[in-house]
């Protein structure tokens, strides 16, 4: 326990007690491949069960024992430049620790089970803390919107926890965002407008989905500002008072199967093929992150047509002219059409958060918090509520 606190201490130190040069990125990312190597152990044990049929390619191609050790000499490598930086040992010590865990249980593969119809997306999880954490961690340490707040700043925990979640149960989401696609696909004549889809540019395609999807979610977004019913799910994503590229992963699990079932219609009923919607993904996955990310950027005019960190931060913002606008994902324009654009030129909101902090901290909580027997009043993040 004690040895849990000093690393908890030493990851959320303030900012300017970990100058570049302290050991304090080197430990971290150590850790992170650490921790990464050690559940591609587990995933590559129990690969029916933990194993995302999507990466199945990765796993028989042989990439994911190639990941592994890359992951694994990585945790090693960053382990020894944080143990000569940094004074304080626990941070490499610890990344360190798991590496040499890691690579013991990688000489050993368990029997394994019985294959199971019900599988976990553990795999899903790391891809997606490798890549996009390896990637953001870096650049908020770098170029931070805030450069107060540590990139492992307060209730990153649960945040992480928060993307577990969603990866793991990714069967169940992939099964909910099918169901209305299927009805749809089952119930309507859209062959003409399949195959003029079809035949797009792999590029078209993609585009064409994300302004696609976009326009539905921006609509899903603003039911959940305009319903009191539905913010009290979204209230769960808004209640975050530090923004980074964790922040996007904190979202109600009845919020996350509405708007994946619907932001999903147009890219599963229109015919784009699937290597589009693969495109898409893609770059979803990386962007949600980016919008959410303590990156201090100035795009400029870009952010005309694109949504930036600056963009979303302002939704995301509890001042008061910061209530209920900016529910574009990618494109502004849906902002600009329907009235809900606010960007002031160079500045961000003072803070985050839900007006009031009414909202409980902890997963478990929090997953009740819309549950509760008591009316919670207000149409979206209103002060005074």
């Amino acid at each position: 326990m004690a040895i849990l606190k000093a690393l908890k201490a030493q990851l959320e130190m303030p900012r300017d007690q970990r100058p570049l040069g302290s050991g304090w990125l080197s430990g971290s990312l150590a850790l992170v491949a650490a921790l990464a190597g050690l559940l591609l152990v587990l995933v590559r044990w129990y690969p029916e069960t933990l194993s995302y049929p999507e990466l199945a390619m990765l796993h028989e191609g042989g990439l994911t024992l190639v990941v592994l050790r890359g992951v694994l000499l990585a945790g090693y490598a960053l382990a020894l430049v944080s143990l000569i930086l940094s004074r304080q040992k626990t941070l490499g010590w610890t990344a360190l620790g798991v590496s040499v865990l890691a690579s013991l249980m990688a000489t050993h593969t368990p029997q394994g089970g019985p294959a199971i119809s019900l599988y976990f997306g553990l795999d899903y999880f790391i891809v997606n803390v490798l890549v996009i954490g390896f990637l953001f961690i870096p650049l908020e340490r770098m170029f931070p919107a805030r450069g107060d707040q540590t990139v492992l700043r307060a209730e990153w925990q649960e945040d992480m926890f928060y993307y577990l979640v969603s990866s793991m149960l990714v069967q169940i989401f992939n099964f909910v965002t099918l169901t209305p696609a299927n009805y749809v696909n089952a119930s309507f004549a859209l062959d003409d407008i399949r195959s003029y889809i079809t035949d797009l540019p792999f590029w078209v395609q993609v585009a064409f989905i994300m302004l696609a999807t976009d326009f539905v979610q921006y609509w899903v977004h603003r039911a959940f500002h305009t319903f009191p019913f539905l913010w009290n799910f979204h209230a769960i994503h808004h209640s975050t008072k530090k923004m980074d590229w964790l922040a996007g992963a904190r979202m109600h699990f009845a919020e996350i199967m509405i708007l994946r079932s619907f932001s999903a219609l147009p890219m599963l009923t229109l015919g784009f093929r699937p290597e589009a919607i693969q495109g898409y993904l893609l770059v979803v996955y990386f962007y949600s992150s980016f919008i959410h990310s303590n990156i201090g950027w100035n795009f400029r005019g870009l952010e005309r047509f694109f949504v930036t960190p600056r963009f979303h931060h302002w939704h995301h913002g509890s001042d008061r002219d910061a209530i209920d606008i900016n529910y574009a994902s990618h494109f502004p324009i849906y902002d600009w059409l329907f009235g809900t654009h606010h960007l002031p030129k160079d500045a961000w909101p003072e803070a985050y958060g839900v007006v009031g902090d009414t909202v409980p901290r902890g997963y478990w909580r929090q997953f009740l918090y819309p549950l509760a027997k008591r009316w919670r009043k207000g149409p979206g993040n209103v002060p005074g509520e």
